[in-house]
């Protein structure tokens, strides 16, 4: 290979990408990583970054466009770093993410395609303004004006973004009433370097079904000066304000959200529906940002319990009781378990919401909740056992216990095909067989895709 130095100029042939959506290239058989191309382009890229086997580069121009290149609908995209893909084509997205599944169920799960089926993925017919929940981080700019938007790739440094193509359209009448707000009472931004200021984040939350908004500041303080001004501006140019909160985090930290929120006007909370099941959301609540995709996620998941009314169903990492509640309506009984106590809490009162009092809800960690339940009752069975953990996947102590278990029926909800693979091998070396998996993109334009599986007991 040409010796080269950081800081040259190279061509690259983008011949595949990672799951981080950086393309990938050669330059004399020599691998780079290049945020921002896609899977054929044809590129001029400066070295910014060489190790031993691999190296950095960014897009200096794209000589060749990719057939599967578009303009981005945001004019941010590149410094935002949100929407990792959101120059490749819709239905390339979708391919790329079924590749990428595919492949790590055949690397990390050595599960091959011919032994199960797998579905087509399913897109969504507008993928754009499908998130319900947003935060902004607010800050000054050089100039010493109010700026909102979203943190700049690896960086705290906020980008001015107040029309996100992938958010509700409701965010735009709310940072210009916050902003409105902030000018003519004086509250100053929060000040990362100092702590200084007040103002950090606001959140806002969308019921997409119900029609109602929930709108959360914040604040570096206990306390928001001039509330009735802000809840006016908001109520005269929201439509379906139902809640306007503060959340107050005085915290030197990246966690955006405090452990205190206050009601300053309206509701502690927002509802929404997924199905004909009735969520009550408040401002830390776990619920899913693409409810149109989730419905047909959780439909997916419960047509793969095979349900008849007789089973007894667990639901590991079940947050607010969103799968719970689906279940439950077709189950015997259900168990859900989450480590957060809050969820726990917002999943019972969803449970008495809808009617639904066959479902019961355990705080704790999963893999301790489910063994220490298991060793005191022998007896029960578990017919159908559901998860939808985190990225990092299902303790090993949990899918062993879930083994012991033994289910007919094994549904495994994923947001990391990664870890997913990795559990599901675990799973097919002890006595059950995979055999559906069906991808759902519920995070268009970025690399993230949901993927359910499900895995059936067999005979050892």
């Amino acid at each position: 290979m040409d010796a080269l130095s950081k800081n040259d100029i190279i061509e690259l042939n983008i011949t595949d990408m990672t799951a981080d959506g950086e393309g990938i290239g050669k330059y004399n058989g020599f691998p780079f990583f290049v945020k921002d191309a896609i899977i054929g382009d044809v590129i001029s890229a400066k070295v910014v970054k060489l190790k031993k086997t691999y190296g950095y580069a960014r897009v200096e121009s794209v000589l060749t466009p990719s057939p599967d290149r578009v303009t981005p609908h945001c004019s941010i995209a590149r410094q935002c770093g949100g929407c990792q893909i959101q120059a490749m084509d819709y239905k390339a997205q979708l391919a790329f993410k079924e590749k990428m599944v595919r492949n790590n169920l055949s690397r990390i799960g050595g599960i091959e395609s011919d032994t199960y089926a797998f579905l087509p993925i399913v897109g969504m017919d507008n993928p754009y303004e499908y998130r319900n929940k947003a935060q902004f981080p607010v800050a000054k700019d050089k100039n010493g004006n109010i700026v909102m938007g979203f943190y700049a790739g690896r960086t705290h440094s906020v980008i001015g973004c107040e029309r996100c193509h992938i958010g509700d359209r409701v965010n735009e009448p709310v940072l210009a009433a916050v902003r409105d707000y902030m000018t003519v009472c004086t509250i100053p931004p929060y000040n990362e370097i100092d702590t200084s200021g007040t103002v950090r984040h606001i959140l806002i939350r969308v019921g997409k079904k119900t029609g109602e908004v929930m709108v959360c500041l914040v604040i570096n303080a206990d306390t928001l000066p001039d509330t009735s001004y802000l809840v006016e501006k908001l109520c005269d140019s929201v439509p379906g304000i139902a809640s306007v909160m503060i959340n107050i985090n005085k915290e030197k930290t990246n966690v955006i959200l405090g452990p205190v929120s206050k009601t300053i006007w309206g509701k502690s909370y927002i509802e929404d529906f997924i199905g004909d099941i009735r969520y009550r959301i408040s401002p830390n609540s776990f619920y899913q940002v693409n409810p149109i995709q989730t419905e047909k996620l959780y439909t997916k998941a419960l047509s793969l319990a095979e349900l008849t009314g007789n089973e007894t169903v667990w639901d590991l990492y079940c947050g607010i009781g969103t799968i719970s509640l689906f279940l439950a309506k077709k189950a015997r009984k259900v168990y859900g378990v989450e480590i957060v106590p809050q969820a726990i809490e917002d999943a019972r009162q969803n449970a008495l919401l809808n009617g639904i009092d066959n479902a019961t809800f355990f705080a704790g960690k999963a893999e301790e909740v489910v063994p220490a339940y298991y060793d005191e009752h022998r007896d029960e069975h578990a017919d159908v056992m559901v998860v939808d953990p985190p990225r990092k996947g299902c303790d090993e102590k949990l899918l062993s216990t879930m083994i012991s278990m033994s289910p007919e029926r094994i549904v495994y909800v994923s947001c990391d095909s990664a870890t997913l693979s990795r559990d599901l091998k675990f799973l097919t070396s002890n006595g059950y067989d995979v055999r559906q998996v069906q991808c759902f993109d519920q995070f268009p334009h970025t690399c993230h895709v949901e993927t359910v599986a499900c895995l059936q007991r067999v005979d050892m």
